[in-house]
Formats: C-alpha cells, sequence, structure tokens
C-alpha cells in the first residue's frame, strides 16, 4: 500500500493483531453495512465512527499487519478536534510531542537552530493549538486499539479483488488466508491508497500538478551519538539535496529522510546505513539499526470524481500530496469526519441519498486548495510551518447544507458553515463544562443562545439524534461563567444547528428559532420520525 507517494521498501516484521473470532462465509458474519478497503488512517478513522453510529463495518487490508514506518507524523489541531470526538485524544497526547528546533549541522558541528514549526498559546475557542508528533505506525496501533475498543474489526491479509454494485449494495470479492469469498456491502469505500485497486477498477482518473523527478529514502533507525533535542538536518554540497534526522516522541527512533540528487535510493538496510553516513557526519556503525526503509517518490494529484454510485474514495485514494507542510494524512482523516455522519444517516436514520452527494461537493474543492499549498510548500522547500496548515480554518459555507438566516451578522460572529468553536463554561450548578463536551458523540446539537423559544417538542426527531443545549432562559444547560462563549459566538440571541462533524449547518435569528428548527432538519433526516422527539441536553 501506499501512503504520500511512498511504497514500500523492505520493512521490518510486524506480528498481525488478532482478530475476534467469525465463522461466517463472508467473515462479517452477514451482511455488512460499509465495506472499507484499507486500515490506514483514514480507513481506521471511518471504520471507528460508523461503530459508534452502531453500524456494521468491515476493514480489510491487503498486508497481513498495520503498517510499519512512521511516515506522516504531523497531527494538526483540526485533526486533534476529530480526536477528541473520536475518543482518540488522550491516547494519542500520551503517544505523542512537539517537534524540536531544527539543527543545521556544517563540518560535523551543529551551527545554528531555530524553531521550524512555530508553537502558539490555546485559546478558549481553540484548545488544541499545536502540530502533535506521532509517528504513523504508533497512530494506526492507536486508531485500531479504539476501534476493537469498540467492537469494530480488521481482517488482515485480506485483499479485495473484485467488485459489482447494483441499486441496493455492493458485492465484493475478498481473497485472504481462507481463500476467497464473497461479501455483500451497502457501500464501499476505498481508502486503499495512491495505487488504490478500487480506484483504478472504477476507472476514475487523477490529475495534478508535476512534481520534479526523483527520488528519496525513508527510514526509521536508531543512532547513537545523536542529540534527540534537534531535528537534525544537512544540507548537501552544490544544494543538491539534504539528509534529515527526526527524534520521534516517546521512542528512541529517528525518521531519516535523505534526498540526493543524480543518486537512486537504496532501501536495503546495508544501503540505508551507507546513504546516511556518506551525507552526514554520522559513521556507519553510530546507526545502530535500521527498523524500516522505503522509497519516496513525489506525487501530487486529485482524483476527478470521489463517487461512482455506491462506491466512494477518502484519503490518499482521493488526493496524493507531497509531505511538506503535512497534510495528506490530515486531509484524509478529515475525509473520514465528514462521509462517515453522512453514511450514519443515510443507513440508520433515513436521511435521503443525496446527502452522500454533499461528500464529494464538501471535500474535493478543500483537497484542491490543500493539494496547492502542499505543491507550493515542496518547491519553495521553506521550512516554516504556521497557523496556515493547522486546517482549523477549513469550512463549508458554499455547500447545499449550508443555510446562513441571519441577516446582520456580528463580524467576530461564526458563520454557518464554519468551523464552531470551543467555549470554556459551567455547568448551572457551576462544574467546568466546555461547549466540545455537549458536542462530542454523533449526535446534531441545537445550541440556542440567549433569549431563544424552543419547544423541544415540536421536533420530530429521536432525542439521541439532536441534543439541545441552552445558554439562556430560567434553566440553561450551559453557564457562560467566564464570557468565552459571548466571545465566541457573539451577543445576539441565535439558534445554531451545529453538525455530527463540528460546523455549523446553519444559523437563525432567535426570532426565527421555532419555524426553522423544525423545517432546517429535515434534510438530515426521513420521514416518519415524528413518534420520538427531542429533548434537552440532560433531560
Amino acid at each position: 500500500m501506499e501512503l504520500n507517494g511512498v511504497k514500500e521498501g523492505s520493512s521490518a516484521a510486524v506480528p498481525a493483531p488478532d482478530g475476534p473470532p467469525d465463522d461466517s462465509p463472508d467473515g462479517s458474519g452477514g451482511e455488512i453495512d460499509v465495506l472499507i478497503a484499507g486500515a490506514g488512517p483514514t480507513g481506521l478513522a471511518l471504520a471507528i465512527d460508523l461503530t459508534r453510529r452502531g453500524l456494521r463495518a468491515l476493514v480489510v487490508e491487503r498486508q497481513r499487519a498495520l503498517s510499519p514506518g512512521a511516515r506522516g507524523t504531523g497531527h494538526q489541531p483540526r485533526s486533534l478536534e476529530v480526536y477528541d470526538d473520536l475518543g482518540l485524544l488522550d491516547a494519542l497526547l500520551a503517544a505523542g510531542g512537539p517537534y524540536p528546533e531544527i539543527g543545521i549541522w556544517r563540518d560535523g558541528a551543529l551551527a545554528e537552530s531555530f524553531l521550524a514549526v512555530d508553537r502558539y498559546e490555546p485559546t478558549p475557542a481553540t484548545p488544541y493549538a499545536n502540530i502533535l508528533m506521532v509517528p504513523l505506525f504508533r497512530a494506526v496501533e492507536l486508531f485500531h486499539d479504539r476501534l476493537r475498543e469498540l467492537g469494530g474489526e480488521v481482517r488482515f491479509g485480506t485483499e479485495l479483488t473484485t467488485f459489482a454494485q447494483d441499486t441496493d449494495g455492493v458485492t465484493a470479492t475478498l481473497r485472504g488466508p481462507g481463500g476467497a469469498h464473497p461479501v455483500r456491502a451497502r457501500y464501499l469505500v476505498a481508502a486503499d491508497g495512491g495505487r488504490s485497486t478500487v480506484r483504478h477498477a472504477l476507472g476514475i482518473t487523477m490529475s495534478g500538478p508535476t512534481l520534479e523527478e526523483g527520488a528519496g529514502l525513508l527510514a526509521d533507525v536508531r543512532i547513537d551519538g545523536l542529540d534527540r533535542d534537534h531535528w537534525h538536518r544537512w544540507i548537501l554540497p552544490d544544494k543538491r539535496g539534504f539528509a534529515m534526522l527526526l527524534p520521534l516522541a516517546r521512542t528512541d527512533v529517528f525518521q531519516a529522510f535523505v534526498i540526493a540528487q543524480d543518486e537512486t535510493p537504496d532501501p536495503s538496510e546495508a544501503g540505508a546505513r551507507a546513504t546516511l553516513a556518506r551525507h552526514t557526519h554520522l559513521a556507519p556503525e553510530q546507526i545502530r539499526d535500521v527498523l524500516w526503509t522505503s522509497v519516496y517518490r513525489p506525487r501530487a494529484a486529485r482524483a476527478d470524481t470521489y463517487r461512482a454510485g455506491r462506491v466512494f474514495l477518502a484519503g490518499d485514494a482521493a488526493h496524493i500530496h507531497s509531505p511538506a507542510g503535512g497534510q495528506g494524512l490530515n486531509t484524509g482523516v478529515q475525509d473520514a469526519y465528514n462521509l462517515g455522519w453522512k453514511l450514519g444517516q443515510v443507513l440508520r436514520h433515513g436521511a435521503p441519498d443525496a446527502l452522500l452527494d454533499t461528500y464529494e461537493a464538501e471535500r474535493q474543492p478543500i483537497a484542491t486548495r490543500i493539494l496547492d499549498t502542499s505543491t507550493r510548500l515542496h518547491r519553495n522547500r521553506n521550512w516554516r510551518r504556521g497557523r496556515d496548515l493547522h486546517q482549523l480554518g477549513i469550512g463549508y459555507r458554499d455547500s447545499t447544507l449550508t443555510r446562513e438566516l441571519r441577516p446582520h451578522i456580528p463580524e467576530d460572529a461564526p458563520h454557518a458553515g464554519d468551523r464552531a468553536p470551543d467555549a470554556p463554561c459551567t455547568t448551572p450548578g457551576g462544574s467546568p463544562l466546555r461547549l466540545f463536551d455537549l458536542l462530542r458523540g454523533p449526535h446534531f446539537t441545537l445550541l440556542a443562545l440567549g433569549d431563544v423559544d424552543l419547544d423541544p417538542a415540536a421536533l420530530p426527531v429521536d432525542p439521541d439524534l439532536v441534543r439541545i443545549v441552552r445558554t439562556g432562559g430560567a434553566a440553561p444547560d450551559l453557564v457562560d461563567a467566564y464570557g468565552h462563549l459571548r466571545d465566541a459566538y457573539g451577543p445576539d440571541p441565535v439558534l445554531y444547528l451545529i453538525r455530527p462533524d463540528g460546523y455549523i449547518a446553519w444559523a437563525t435569528p432567535a426570532e426565527e428559532a421555532a419555524g426553522h428548527a423544525v423545517e432546517g432538519l429535515r434534510p438530515f433526516f426521513g420521514e416518519g420520525r415524528s413518534g420520538r422527539r427531542a429533548e434537552r441536553c440532560g433531560a
């Protein structure tokens, strides 16, 4: 499998995690809701989101184990918010850390150092303000642990070989240790990397900028005699390439990346050791262990469509980026986060199939912009990384799901389509409570700020699906004790509908809240749900 243009080279063996026993013919115990090809971060994130919604998702991975190698290491602040919602954040924070200063070596000595990945203070609206370093091999382990905790599974050593779709679902052939067998799913999601088997079978083309020819060596190594306080870099003579050694947080491993013009990378253990010794001041014997190697070839492209009937593309199957700026992994995880709740609404709650068309409409333009950004950084080779890469400004103001109904919007208030900011508040009893605490979960949230007349009994929606959070009136659910909610959302009474992925679907003035709340929920739910009503938070 491929991630961000990286093709598998030699690799240390990693045992496949044991899966729960299942003797059913299709390996799933019956028809499943969503078949996911690929157990990278995109496929696993999608499986987590679907499983917590009560859907049957099966992940198949042709490799016999989770992918080794550090590869993508940077998790952007917006992705940390996603992890918070999916129940992953604490484990990732415990496994990660900040990026160190870059240390430039000249003539065998550390000549200068500087901070390339800018650091910021968290704010009430943005509790996660910095990029978190977690190597990919550790991140996917934690994703997989979370999926198993929820009752989901990955079938390792199992390849999707063929599939056919009809009006009701997809029939796929899986080939695993026990031979080939069919599986029936309502939908298929390709999260199987840049060389996606599913995308090729569909005949979906990709387009994008042309990057320079060449290749580089990626490796995970243990090194003696090199400090772990710097991201070490060596510039090759005549600027014909570079070598980098990044100490991976919470490990004793360095990630090596070497690009040398007119040099063909040798991904063997001996080749990796020789390459590092040739382009750094290190002696071969200081490179103690070579744990994993791969050849990197720069690629940049985006699929021309993300959907073909009941099949969707996500992650690297839909877009391939230069690793510059740390955007590819994060964009894939957020693809999954966007698609997961929409599949949940269609499969469990009667939403129209047209809701699934908004996945491509919302995510494809994001990939195009991020592809431009990562390509620009790749070509400029600028080491500095700032807020513009945090992905907190991503939004969907132009989406068909977005409705901004306020005629006059405070300049500092979020608009419909924007990310919903956090705000530290309290319960009516004075206990600390963040807005994100109430948004966490697979539900929608009606956030009623100020004096908003809203009757929960009038909303024809299951109370488990729409949570009402009031900040005003005689019995509020959330108290803006410190003014952070007012700072984030403005002073005017307003009703927001916040989607399960943390974006504002619509905003309406308080005086129109009662009528619009009913109609504004209909695109997300099917008919015939009037037997169960929305209720207030904590009721």
